[in-house]
């Protein structure tokens, strides 16, 4: 998880450094029409600007999702170690969806296939090899869905009470940080508004507040996944490492 914790650091600290160019124009906008070099930036641009920080944020949110399901795939086949039938009931479910459901309508040489070759790994009993979860999603990431692929992979995600409360309670249009932050994303991406309207009535505080509730979440968001992972709870107890033996 390491390398997840450092891409969430710097895909985090892009926002933050995005948002200290918004807090410098704000600030010049009480002298004037802030400008850049020779050009000034409008109260229009200075709206469309603002917007863009949902798409940013959004982003943040199922780059986390992305990378800690793919974690659990790749800690589960890691070194060739474990079978499936090591695997939790719940993961291994997940396991056996991907190898015979396929993205797109199959005919049916194609489904027997799959269902062969799914057949022949469990009679070789082979160890786990890349494979992946369906995610779902679809644009609709927020706790709600975090919660919900945490529970189809078979473990309970605990956020803490402060940070629970905070990413439900109401910014804006009785939304919280992250459903506000995936409305948003939604509505610019299907064009049922556009970003000077997203952006409008909208301070770098209000996204600064934004941004740290977000955070906030997702960063125990990652911390259970790590726990998830470095327990080797993807696993039935019985084929879990000793305490001695977790390398």
């Amino acid at each position: 998880m390491k390398l997840i914790w450092a891409l969430f650091d710097d895909r985090a600290g892009e926002i933050d450094d995005y948002l200290r160019f918004l807090e410098l124009i704000e600030k010049k906008v009480q002298s004037g029409p802030p400008k850049i070099g020779d050009l000034s930036v409008s109260a229009q641009q200075q709206k469309i600007l603002y917007a863009t920080v949902y798409l940013q944020l959004y982003n943040l949110v199922e780059a986390t999702v992305t990378w800690c399901v793919e974690e659990v795939c790749d800690a589960s086949s890691r070194d060739g170690r474990w079978k499936p039938g090591e695997l939790t009931d719940r993961l291994r479910r997940e396991w056996v969806k991907s190898r015979t459901q396929g993205k797109f309508d199959q005919s049916d040489e194609m489904r027997l296939n799959r269902a062969v070759a799914l057949c022949d790994s469990l009679v070789s009993n082979s160890p786990l090899s890349n494979w992946s979860v369906e995610r779902g999603g679809g644009g609709n990431w927020d706790e709600k869905e975090i919660e919900n692929i945490t529970g189809q992979l078979g473990f309970n995600l605990v956020i803490s009470p402060d940070v629970q409360r905070d990413i439900k309670r109401h910014l804006r249009d009785e939304l919280g940080a992250l459903a506000l932050v995936k409305d948003r994303r939604n509505r610019l991406a299907h064009g049922s508004i556009s970003f000077a309207e997203c952006g409008a009535e909208v301070s770098v505080s209000d996204l600064r507040e934004l941004m740290s509730r977000t955070v906030s979440y997702l960063r125990e968001v990652l911390t259970g996944f790590a726990s998830y992972i470095d327990g080797h709870e993807f696993l039935i107890p019985a084929a879990r490492p000793a305490v001695g033996d977790l390398g």
